[in-house]
């Protein structure tokens, strides 16, 4: 729970602590795979290592690892903090936004954690305009939505 003089001012249930350590775990494991092992911790790239999709990268064992190291470090991290029950909506919804998402991210050389943390932090012109049009799509959508009435 976070202190009430921490508090994000219309994000009640924010918790900004949480969010600066979480944001520096990914910076320290995205420079762990560049500095350790000289790739770029972008989830797209290691996800179609993983299914087969690309034969470049790390090895596809490696790639797997990576993988299931994502949600097994987050219900971990869920579990440390006690936070009680995950809820997840039982919708195809997800699974077709998920599907969106992947052809997004093949058809832009990358996702927001490849562009947005290991991109940019290397000044990579192509990852800061997809970075930008991630920001802009994101914000295009929240405008519409809350015009809709779906605040988000």
């Amino acid at each position: 729970m976070t202190p009430a003089h921490l508090a994000l001012p219309g994000f009640p249930g924010a918790d900004p602590v949480a969010g600066l350590i979480g944001g520096l775990l990914i910076g320290l494991g995205a420079a762990i795979m560049l500095l350790g092992l000289g790739r770029i911790a972008g989830v797209s790239g290691i996800a179609a290592r993983a299914l087969g999709l690309s034969t470049q990268g790390m090895g596809r064992l490696l790639a797997l690892a990576f993988l299931a190291g994502l949600p097994l470090g987050a219900w971990l991290a869920f579990d440390l903090a006690g936070a009680g029950q995950g809820v997840f909506p039982e919708s195809g919804v997800l699974l077709g936004a998920g599907l969106l998402v992947g052809f997004g991210t093949r058809l832009g050389s990358g996702c927001t954690s490849g562009h947005g943390v290991c991109g940019m932090s290397r000044l990579s012109a192509r990852s800061i305009v997809a970075t930008l049009t991630f920001i802009a799509a994101g914000v295009a959508t929240v405008a519409v939505m809350n015009m809709m009435g779906n605040a988000a």
